[in-house]
């Protein structure tokens, strides 16, 4: 298959794999594909997320034990070599769960330092999405991360996860509510996605922000 058909090719409609587990930043694959990552509480949903965008159910590992990712994990569409002008369209980073308490606090310093020296030192690094579980709202946490995304000036937007979780009508209340609290961040892309791994609701609307970010067509 040539680059120019897979090119044409949509990005979603591709087969993706796992390429890498990054540890420590000198483990990151070389700068080369646009990149964006999913970050969010452990157990939030971000592999499941991941899977249902790609529809790919064991893409991407999910566990009901929080804490279980703790690399930034790698994903593009198959196929490329990565040398030359065969470069992957874009990556897809799962980034380790933050707040999960009972982790040791020497791994959670691991943890933490690797994010924010990717977040901070990646320039192919076009957007974070920061999933948010709506039966929960914005926590401590979240704000916490929402501000060193702010200071580091990455662009993130909000994405609800486990929608399914809650009552219908409880669900555009929830989206406005975020909105009013991320109204004055810097970094915040002003507008707030609702979705369902469970029920494959609002993927659509992911996808064509996260091609829009990238700019590609969808």
């Amino acid at each position: 298959m040539t680059s120019d058909t897979k090119s044409t090719k949509p990005i979603f409609g591709h087969p993706w794999i796992f390429i890498r587990g990054v540890p420590a930043m000198k483990f990151l694959p070389p700068e080369g594909p646009l990149e964006v990552a999913f970050a969010g509480r452990s157990n939030v949903g971000k592999s499941s997320l991941i899977n249902a965008l790609v529809g790919q159910k064991g893409l991407a590992r999910t566990s009901n034990t929080p804490g279980r990712t703790q690399e930034l994990n790698y994903f593009v569409p198959d196929g490329y070599s990565g040398e030359g002008d065969d470069l992957p369209p874009m990556a897809l980073v799962d980034m380790p769960g933050y707040g999960y308490a009972q982790a040791p606090k020497e791994q959670v310093d691991a943890w933490t330092k690797l994010v924010f020296d990717y977040l901070r030192g990646r320039a192919t690094l076009k957007r974070v999405y920061v999933l948010i579980d709506s039966r929960h709202g914005l926590k401590k946490n979240d704000d916490e991360v929402l501000s060193l995304l702010d200071k580091a000036a990455v662009s993130y937007q909000i994405v609800l996860t486990k929608t399914d979780k809650i009552k219908a009508p409880a669900v555009p209340k929830l989206v406005d509510e975020t909105l009013e609290k991320i109204r004055k961040r810097p970094a915040a892309y002003p507008e707030v996605l609702a979705t369902s791994s469970e029920k494959s609701e609002g993927l659509d609307a992911l996808r064509a922000e996260i091609l829009k970010t990238i700019g590609r067509p969808a």
